[in-house]
């Protein structure tokens, strides 16, 4: 998207990009050829006053869920656009949820503890949910996501069955649940179907960890291959953690997501205590014994990443498996900061997820991001705010598997998140510097509209299918807790 450089001076005429070969669409799909207009756009390393996006509508054809063109240099809105004032910034991906957590939030933040002793009361709720009451409580958080600009979510899926390991009459209700919260919330999701088979290395699964687990990871992929994609549902693979997947199963849960080209995603060295039993029962880290069994690789995302040595470094990087950081969880449960800014470097693509949803806030955990390694490196500057962006955004899908997404360009998705830029916290500075202000000053409180394909998800802050949010959160939470 340039400007026309042969115009008089001082003057300029928008600028037309246009798609040049069709693309899938996945989503619901918007009218032929509607507009938006946008006050202020991020195109991926500026800010443009003035943008039109037009979705689908080529040929005079129904529209598509996708950007069909886009206009620059446009200073007023085109008659019959939708306007869309603040800084628009292509959609969130959230790259790494698990939905139930959240309704742990305020209430495990009572006396000293370890990620370890969290993870009690943590399967105290887990094991509360059916397939009723997970639908209810997703439905709610991915509400609370699309308040605050996430388009798409990738939902790390492991509670498979019912308490106790016996599977639902239909096996993938607990999956099933999930992809239906997220279209009754309006958002994309990538379940990714995690193997949970054993408590540790050597040891069965626990009494709480029963309904995790499929028994064998050929049992797992039997399973998965049932679930089915729609417009709005990719399905992925996760492996839990190598504490959680013996090594001899990892191979086959590799060759399942390899075979369907589906993203595979990974917890990885978040905890220093799996780190030293690895080496026990194995000899080297968890790193290494990815690597060694096919797992690390492009379609690969290592979740958290902490406690990696110089080693796992270059291996995560060098394989081209990404790194998707939870800052705000990564602290809250006392986890430790790990090494993005020497993975990046090292080649591993950034994303961000909101994990156990401590708070649900991409802005945050961008912001967190630079910050915890100014904590940890007592130097400013690691990354932009243009590259922040793209790892809340472009990395994120592309972890998740959403092809040509997180961008404001033609052929990509028309999934869209704008900002205030006259809250208390985002007005002042100039809007060419809206990059900065998105990340290091605005929070989720400052989305006022968010698009996916096309239409309106949030309008005004308020949620256009889930008309009460806080009360579905809230009807959700008590059902769990009583």
């Amino acid at each position: 998207m340039t400007r026309d450089s042969g115009t008089a001076a001082g003057a300029t005429t928008p600028r037309t990009t246009t798609a040049t070969t069709p693309a899938a669409p996945p989503g619901a799909t918007a009218p032929a050829g509607r507009t938006f207009w946008l006050e202020h756009a991020w195109l991926g390393d500026r800010v443009e006053p003035g943008v039109a996006v037009t979705v689908g509508g080529r040929g005079g054809k129904g529209g598509d869920g996708r950007i069909s063109a886009v206009t620059t240099d446009v200073p007023a809105p085109p008659p019959g656009a939708e306007i869309l004032r603040g800084l628009t910034l292509p959609g969130l991906a959230n790259a790494h949820s698990h939905a139930f957590h959240r309704a742990l939030r305020g209430t495990v933040q009572v006396g000293a503890g370890t990620f370890w002793t969290w993870r009690e009361v943590m399967y105290a709720v887990a094991d509360r949910l059916t397939p009723e009451t997970y639908h209810r409580l997703a439905r709610a958080v991915y509400a609370e996501m699309a308040l605050a600009g996430i388009t798409a979510v990738g939902e790390f899926h492991y509670l498979h069955h019912a308490p106790g390991g016996t599977p639902y009459a239909e096996p993938n209700a607990m999956g099933e649940a999930l992809v239906a919260a997220a279209a009754e919330a309006g958002i994309r999701i990538t379940l990714l179907d995690a193997a949970y088979l054993s408590a540790g290395f050597g040891e069965p699964p626990t009494a709480h960890q029963r309904r995790f687990s499929d028994g064998t990871a050929e049992a797992w992929a039997e399973r998965c291959s049932d679930l089915r994609e729609r417009d709005h549902a990719r399905i992925g693979a996760a492996i839990h953690s190598v504490r959680a997947v013996p090594a001899r199963e990892l191979e086959t849960v590799a060759r399942w997501a390899q075979e369907r080209r589906a993203p595979l995603h990974v917890h990885l060295s978040e905890q220093t205590a799996e780190n030293e039993a690895c080496r026990e029962a194995h000899g080297r880290t968890p790193a290494r014994l990815l690597a060694d069994h096919g797992v690390l690789g492009p379609r690969t995302t290592g979740i958290h990443n902490t406690h990696l040595t110089a080693q796992d470094i270059a291996l995560v990087g060098g394989s081209g498996t990404g790194t998707c950081m939870c800052p705000t969880t990564e602290r809250d449960l006392a986890d430790g900061i790990g090494p993005a800014a020497a993975l990046q470097r090292g080649g591993s693509p950034l994303s961000l997820g909101s994990d156990s949803h401590a708070v649900v806030d991409l802005l945050e955990e961008a912001r967190a991001l630079e910050l915890n390694e100014r904590l940890r490196t007592r130097t400013r500057g690691h990354w932009t705010a243009n590259a922040l962006l793209r790892a809340a955004t472009a990395g994120g899908h592309a972890a998740l598997g959403w092809d040509r997404a997180g961008t404001i360009e033609p052929g990509a998705l028309a999934d869209l998140t704008t900002l205030t830029l006259e809250s208390v916290r985002t007005a002042g500075p100039p809007p060419r510097l809206g990059a900065e202000t998105a990340v290091f000053a605005a929070t989720a409180a400052d989305v006022r509209h968010t698009v996916v394909a096309g239409r309106h998800v949030v309008r005004d802050g308020a949620h256009t299918l889930v008309p009460d949010v806080p009360h579905a959160l809230a009807q959700a939470v008590r059902a769990l807790r009583g």
